[in-house]
């Protein structure tokens, strides 16, 4: 498999991810990736053809070989990087998918732009980007389960017995490089375990980001509302102060005052 067009492929999400997705990236493509296609194939190319029951009864060695190894532990963990580094893409496709949403606009609407960075994590992009970290947990929680539910833990001993049929008896079997093999499965599985702690470190970060960003305007929108009304109630007194001290209509009062009075005595006469 052609892992190099898988990682530049991904790497592009590198520039939409903090810095825990980057720490995370980059254990994947060094720590498992790397291991994998470097070291872990080649360790594990001879168990077929060098695993060995003490037998001649034909076919018994291939059946105790099936019983041993349900799944071949290299096409296991192909198929685990493959599931893990999937949701990535769903980042990319949701980015791409803005940045095409923006042209439109943009052609239709001239000097304006729908987003003004496509790639920031608001609105439904986050929720993609928490959802891609949700599924890289799950897929590799789901694989370390099920390698520990084949083979009844993370050990590989150095003697196996069989007595499956066409077996005439209990056999016993050898794996060839058995600690070798060990060590590299206990690598690859310390190694998942730290990706999806680092998967949980960034949902952490996201969500209590998430959390104090509404609580900043939450408080930002009470301190502007108390200001308001803190202002309405400066305002209202000092108009009726105003309106009690406002010498023009204390001079307008008297005038209509003696207007009236005077009008008065005129008609009296």
């Amino acid at each position: 498999m052609n892992w190099t067009g898988l990682e530049s492929l991904v790497s592009g999400v590198n520039k939409y991810s903090t810095a825990f997705g980057r720490i995370w990236l980059s254990m994947v493509f060094v720590f498992r990736v790397l291991v994998f296609v470097v070291a872990a194939q080649k360790v594990w190319g001879d168990e077929s053809r060098d695993f060995e029951c003490n037998t001649r009864q034909p076919g018994c060695t291939n059946i105790c070989y099936d019983h041993i190894f349900p799944i071949s532990h290299i096409r296991l963990w192909a198929l685990q990087l493959i599931f893990v580094t999937c949701p990535s893409l769903m980042v990319m496709a949701h980015v791409k998918y803005r940045e095409g949403k923006d042209m439109k606009y943009v052609k239709l609407h001239p000097g304006s732009h729908l987003y003004a960075n496509p790639g920031k994590k608001r609105g439904g992009l986050w929720w993609t980007y928490l959802l891609s970290l949700v599924f890289k947990a799950g897929f590799d929680s789901s694989f370390l389960y099920i390698l520990h539910r084949i083979y009844h833990g993370y050990d590989l001993p150095r003697l196996s017995k069989c007595s499956l049929d066409p077996c005439p008896n209990t056999v016993d079997c050898f794996i060839s490089r058995p600690t070798e093999k060990k060590i590299f499965m206990l690598f690859m599985v310390v190694s998942s375990a730290l990706c999806i702690f680092m998967c949980i470190c960034e949902m952490v970060y996201l969500i209590g980001k998430r959390i104090a960003k509404l609580l900043r305007i939450r408080r930002d929108n009470e301190k502007f509302l108390f200001a308001e009304q803190h202002e309405l109630t400066e305002m209202a007194p000092r108009r009726s102060q105003d309106r009690r001290t406002d010498p023009t209509l204390t001079d307008s009062l008297s005038l209509n005052k003696e207007k009236i009075r005077k009008g008065g005595k005129s008609t009296a006469l």
